[in-house]
């Protein structure tokens, strides 16, 4: 039996042209529209185990790599949360939407940007392990991985940081699934476009905040080492946003892949409730 992340990889890429390159997706399952969106420095795989839930559910999933990730261009001259969103909203577009956006980590920012610039796009917003804004964190941390993610050691420093970010129960591929994490940094300027991500503002997401209007979940891992406290972090955003909030206990950054057999239901019931279906 082939794992997850072999599974994952057996999906068509497909590719959106948009103005200086083009954007990387996949596609599966028939149904109403589901967006799901990784984070920096993550590629589509980061939902393998999601988008296999969402399928069987009913619901048709598309997975795309963010700029300069995955198999995503590397000739943008923009990697922010903007830059994602616009690249969000053409997705929906070209799959004619409205969708459910699932957006982790800098992803979740892109996807309340994307919700507040085109309400009727975006039908909810399911926002896991999200920045949403420039978020509390340990200051001299914050130098520290800002002075890591320079080239030329950023590749490096990001698949060593990788593991920590997993501190309850890693997936049973995440030693193959590091490994596709590392492929896709070795393509040509993948590692340049990796760092300018990591320089992203999430205040241009954050003052969208009070535009939206589309139902919102959010999940957080309790552990998640990007959050001086996660609990807190989650608490603020469900209120910003009026969303139901699902904490996940000892999970860090990933959970939709330290356990998807808590976040896979909340996100299939939360996606039938919006799209009802």
């Amino acid at each position: 039996m082939s794992s997850p992340s072999a599974a994952f990889a057996r999906l068509d890429v497909h590719h959106l042209d948009r103005p200086e390159g083009r954007i990387a997706y996949r596609v599966s399952g028939d149904g109403p529209l589901v967006v799901c969106v990784p984070g920096m420095g993550e590629i589509a795989a980061s939902y393998r185990y999601t988008v296999p839930a969402l399928r069987e559910a009913g619901f048709r999933v598309a997975v795309m790599d963010l700029r300069g990730h995955g198999e995503s261009d590397a000739t943008f001259t923009t990697y922010d949360d903007v830059a994602a969103g616009t690249d969000i909203l053409a997705l929906i577009a070209h799959l004619s939407g409205p969708a459910v956006v699932v957006g982790n980590s800098m992803a979740a920012g892109a996807a309340v940007w994307a919700a507040a610039e085109e309400p009727a796009a975006v039908s909810g917003l399911g926002l896991v392990g999200p920045f949403v804004r420039n978020a509390p964190t340990n200051p001299f941390a914050a130098a520290t991985f800002r002075l890591l993610m320079l080239r030329p050691w950023a590749r490096a420093a990001w698949l060593a940081y990788l593991p920590q970010l997993y501190p309850g129960r890693r997936p049973a591929d995440f030693a193959e699934h590091r490994a596709a994490v590392r492929a896709a940094m070795s393509r040509p300027g993948a590692t340049a476009a990796f760092a300018r991500t990591t320089r992203t503002d999430h205040s241009l997401a954050e003052r969208r905040i009070p535009e939206v209007s589309a139902p919102a979940l959010v999940i957080m891992g309790t552990a998640d080492p990007d959050f001086s406290d996660p609990r807190e972090e989650a608490e603020w955003i469900g209120e910003q946003l009026r969303a139901r909030v699902t904490l996940v206990e000892g999970a860090g950054h990933y959970p939709q892949a330290e356990q998807p057999e808590q976040v896979g239901p909340a996100l299939v019931a939360f996606c039938r409730e919006v799209a009802g279906a």
